[in-house]
Order: C-alpha cells, then structure tokens, then sequence
C-alpha cells in the first residue's frame, strides 16, 4: 500500500536573510555592562570633535604652565629691576634673567658678578626684600676706598670701573674693610643713587651679605628687547690677586 511520504518543512528565509542575521548577531551586547565590539565606535562618534580638540591644548597648556614654573622655580628666574641704583647697566624696569643654579653645586659668586639676593639680615631687618648688585669684595678681601686717583681698591689692586654710571665717583663714603668669609660686599654700579654696602657699615655683619641669601646671578637682560645683552664680568677683576694671609674674617 502506497504511504504518503511526509517532506521536511523547507526554511522559508533566503541564504540571504541568513547571512544578515548572523552578521548583526556580532554587534550583540553579551552581558549586562560589558561593552560589545562596536561600542568604543559609538562613544567616540557621539562626542563632538572640538571636545577632542580643546582637551589636547587645555593639557599642553597645563604642561607649559607647570614647565614654567618649575624652570622658574629651580633654573631661571626673571626680576624687574626697580631702582637706578644699578644704572646705567640696568636700568628702571628691566627684566633680567637669573641662573638660580649658577652658584649651586660648588659654586660661589665671583668679583664682578651681578647677583640678585634677599636682604633679609643684612640690608633689612624684616621682611626680606630682593636687590640686585654687583660683587665688589669676596671673603677674605680687603676692600678700601680709595686711592690718590679716587680708585676702589681690592686686596690693593685698583678696580678701573668704566661701568660706573657717568659723572660718579667710585664712593663718596671712605671704608676700609675686610669681607669675612661666607659673605660679599656688594654695590651698585650708580654710587650717587645705591644704598648698599656702605650704608650698613655699622650694622651687623658690617653690610656685607651672607652667601646664602643669593638667589642667583643676573645673566641677561631680557626685556625690553632694544636693551637685550648679556652681563659679563669686567675685566678689571680679573687683575684683583688673591686676599694676603691673614686677612680671612
């Protein structure tokens, strides 16, 4: 007896159907929270690209400040100059540039050197205030003013100062003293119109200045541009011989 054969029921969807089906089955969250392969596409193209854009120069404009104020901080330091009194090498309002690390690992102010350094101690009693001049005496030397010509001497050797501002005598004031080691004798480079280290004579420390209150030496003159140079040591100190023995304080 001839049996009716049962036929398979046919996939009514097309190979095509199949292949679409599959291929969106890829893009499928696998669990709860867990990001699918699509999803980093997703957050990315739904922030707006001037979002992108302003974070990059907000963090290199952080990176640029921070690097200032470090270089600033340990390596180079701009000051205004606020006074004549270091005139006409510096004058009013002058930015100069001082290497903070200049007189670090081993090293020590030399004649001739335009520092910058905090009075506090020294040329104030209180609340230090920052100056800037030049070093005339180191420990051990024997400063004096002056000779027949009206000449700064140094461990005897006369300073031919032709920084002096024009019209200035090299000091009104005579002194005769010997710098006690650790500190400086400084003046400024417009003697009519400086108080320095003459004006403290009596004071303790005899208005020399410790050399721990330097803060750096002045290396250029960096604003305004048409007085832009750098401060070189005069060649007069160079002659100046070594304190005699016996003259250490």
């Amino acid at each position: 007896m001839d049996s009716e054969a049962t036929l398979p029921e046919r996939d009514r969807s097309s190979p095509a159907d199949q292949a679409d089906t599959e291929e969106r089955s890829r893009f499928v969250v696998s669990g709860p929270g867990v990001p699918g392969p699509g999803s980093r596409s997703f957050l990315s193209d739904s922030l707006p690209r001037w979002w992108a854009e302003w974070r990059r120069t907000v963090l290199l404009a952080v990176g640029c400040v921070v690097a200032l104020l470090l270089v600033s901080t340990y390596v180079v330091q701009p000051f205004q100059v606020p006074s004549g009194s270091m005139e006409n090498t510096l004058r009013v309002g002058d930015r100069v540039l001082v290497n903070k690390l200049a007189y670090r690992f081993g090293g020590h102010p030399r004649r001739g050197d335009v520092i910058v350094f905090d009075g506090d101690g020294s040329f104030t009693q209180q609340g230090g205030t920052d100056y800037v001049k030049r070093v005339i005496g180191i420990g051990g030397d024997r400063v004096t003013c002056c000779d027949k010509q009206g000449r700064l001497l140094v461990n005897g050797r006369p300073l031919d100062e032709g920084y002096l501002f024009p019209g200035d005598v090299p000091s009104q004031v005579p002194f005769d003293i010997v710098v006690p080691d650790g500190r400086l004798w400084v003046m400024g480079d417009h003697r009519d119109d400086s108080r320095d280290s003459r004006d403290h004579l009596g004071e303790p420390g005899g208005g020399t200045v410790p050399l721990g209150k330097v803060i750096g030496r002045a290396e250029w003159i960096g604003w305004p541009f048409g007085h832009w140079t750098r401060l070189n040591r005069p060649a007069t100190f160079a002659a100046v011989p070594a304190p005699a023995a016996g003259h250490h304080g």
